[in-house]
């Protein structure tokens, strides 16, 4: 392919270049490819390696693009349809939850939660940390916060830590009449802890899924739920009438 320069335009440089890119992507690049190195990208288009990269970042915002450790740039596959809700209220760890527990631990929350959960300042909660893997890579990571209080009966059961104990959180909520629960979706970027559990990169953008369950008139758990932005596109209810997308479906060449 030759050069090709992109002409003075109205409309933010680097978003003239997200366009020209996405038509590359659909006509010169298959699922999976690995994309030329910044400088040679940056010299076909005759931008700047900072405008190429704003236009990268965008293309990876969409899900058009991933960026892996060790590989570099490729043209991503299409996002994945991913459930995260029904019409139908259920307490997480059900018999139809995606979810593997991985380990539960007593830990203070951090305060933005502390509110939502009304629990004091300084008083610990069970901590269950689960995964999501679907098409055999991981999808998604959860921490779900569960005051002492909903779950009463756990000092009796003898699963100290780890998975078993998680499990032995998840059964406990089970016995709780769940009234109902508040769902919020928003966009933000994954801290380190996240970028290992999911497999990207720091500051990678990532769809932010938070749940409060209700029961006896009170918030009896607290669902933080951390989705990879750039496989996932969330679905809600039974139908999945409501799906959020950011960026086009394709299909794998």
């Amino acid at each position: 392919m030759g050069t090709t320069q992109l002409e003075s335009v109205p409309e933010p440089k680097y978003w003239h270049l997200k366009t020209v890119l996405t038509e590359a992507l659909d006509s010169e690049f298959s699922v999976g490819e690995i994309l030329p190195n910044e400088r040679d990208l940056a010299a076909r288009f005759g931008v700047a390696r900072a405008t190429l990269r704003q236009a990268l970042e965008q293309l990876e915002l969409e899900g058009r693009l991933q960026r892996r450790r060790g590989v570099g740039t490729t043209v991503a596959p299409p996002r994945m349809g991913v459930s995260v809700g029904s019409e139908q209220h259920a307490w997480p760890g059900g018999p139809d939850d995606a979810w593997h527990a991985v380990d539960c631990r007593l830990e203070v929350p951090p305060a933005a939660l502390a509110e939502p959960l009304v629990t004091g300042s300084e008083e610990a909660v069970h901590v269950v940390r689960r995964s999501r893997v679907s098409r055999g890579q991981p999808v998604a990571s959860e921490l779900l916060y569960v005051p002492a209080a909903s779950v009463p009966d756990l000092s009796g059961i003898d699963a100290p830590s780890g998975a078993a104990r998680a499990r032995a959180v998840l059964r406990e909520l089970q016995r709780l009449e769940l009234e109902r629960q508040e769902n919020a979706v928003e966009l933000g970027s994954a801290g380190a802890a996240e970028a290992r559990e999911l497999d990207r990169l720091p500051g990678a953008p990532v769809l932010v899924v938070t749940t409060r369950y209700i029961a006896r008139g009170r918030a009896a758990a607290l669902s933080v739920a951390t989705y990879r932005a750039d496989t996932c596109r969330l679905t809600f209810g039974d139908s999945g009438g409501v799906e959020i997308h950011h960026g086009p479906e394709r299909q794998a060449s």
